[in-house]
């Protein structure tokens, strides 16, 4: 299994020279890493520029991942608690659990994902109540935007959740298989984007073999079109205001890379997308950066077998970036 090549310089990168691929790894030039922070087999991790582990602590799967400002953690804790970690002393400093607040006591209800806002409030998707709630530091809620759910279903409901510059909210619905942008007042949908199955079957699993249109991620470009992650649908899809798909990428168009669940979205500085590949199996990369110009392969993470096969998050710490 091919490492990826990772330096160890931050900005400007250096290229180091490469190994040639083994038959069964991607065939993907590496010329610099990231710095990522990361959820696997029971461990949040840092790795460092060379892939390798800096800090970690035990923690079980999550959906969604952000670092404040003050260089805290912010997570999922069994999919009902969004949690704030200190790294240094790895530390639970502050918590929010969904499933006792604000009138979701003896309800099933699940965390998929969340946004920490400017102002310090939180914006928590509530999936089995169908709605994102905005709270304040002590849990006080402060606004309810009702989601639009054609097949409720606390687990399906929705997947990741962002607040848009305009104040919107871009809704990530797994079951109904459909990115919806609601206005952040009132919660009508304003703009709505089916996943396509392309004519074919769906097909049950979590890995390569699977099929259907079971969306993860999505985040609105400058360009006001919409960068789709369609999970199961082994893709990311482009699409403009219109629902027009301008630009894809398929499981299978990069060399030697097989696309499962395509989970998380980063858009960097320099146009390159970074994109998580899930459930991909071993010999697989669990993060992918391209540049979408040509579909050139710039960097992989391979991680399976230190974090296994449920990557389904990350955050690149050492650029900024649109996610």
């Amino acid at each position: 299994m091919l490492r990826s090549l990772l330096t160890v310089a931050f900005l400007p990168f250096a290229l180091l020279a490469q190994t040639p691929a083994a038959p069964a790894a991607p065939a993907t030039p590496t010329p610099a890493g990231h710095r990522v922070l990361l959820q696997g087999n029971g461990r949040l991790a840092i790795l460092d520029l060379r892939g390798e582990v800096e800090w970690e602590m035990p923690w079980g799967g999550i959906h969604d991942v952000h670092r404040l400002a003050n260089g805290h953690v912010m997570v999922q804790e069994k999919m009902t608690r969004v949690v704030e970690i200190d790294p240094a002393t790895k530390k639970v400093v502050w918590s929010y659990d969904a499933a006792k607040e604000n009138g979701n006591a003896g309800k099933r209800v699940e965390v998929h994902a969340f946004v920490p806002l400017a102002d310090g409030n939180l914006l928590v998707a509530e999936s089995g109540p169908s709605r994102c709630i905005t709270i304040d530091r002590t849990g006080k809620l402060l606004h309810t935007l009702p989601l639009s759910v054609k097949a409720p279903d606390a687990h399906r409901d929705t997947r990741l959740v962002r607040r848009l510059g305009n104040g919107n909210v871009l809704a990530c619905h797994e079951g109904d298989g459909a990115v919806r942008e609601y206005d952040g007042t009132s919660g009508k949908v304003v703009w709505e984007f089916a996943v396509p199955m392309f004519g074919k079957e769906a097909k049950g699993g979590h890995g390569p073999e699977a099929f259907g249109n079971q969306v993860f991620g999505a985040l609105r470009l400058p360009s006001g079109n919409t960068l789709v992650a369609t999970g199961n649908g082994h893709s990311v899809l482009e699409v403009n205001a219109k629902g027009d798909i301008v630009w894809s990428l398929q499981q299978r168009d990069l060399p030697g890379i097989v696309l499962a669940w395509v989970t998380t979205l980063e858009v960097l500085g320099n146009g390159h997308y970074v994109i998580g590949n899930c459930h991909a199996g071993k010999g697989q990369p669990v993060l992918v950066e391209i540049d979408p110009k040509d579909k050139r392969v710039v960097w992989t993470l391979d991680a399976h077998d230190r974090f296994g096969d449920s990557v389904s998050n990350s955050l690149l710490l050492d650029v900024q970036s649109l996610r």
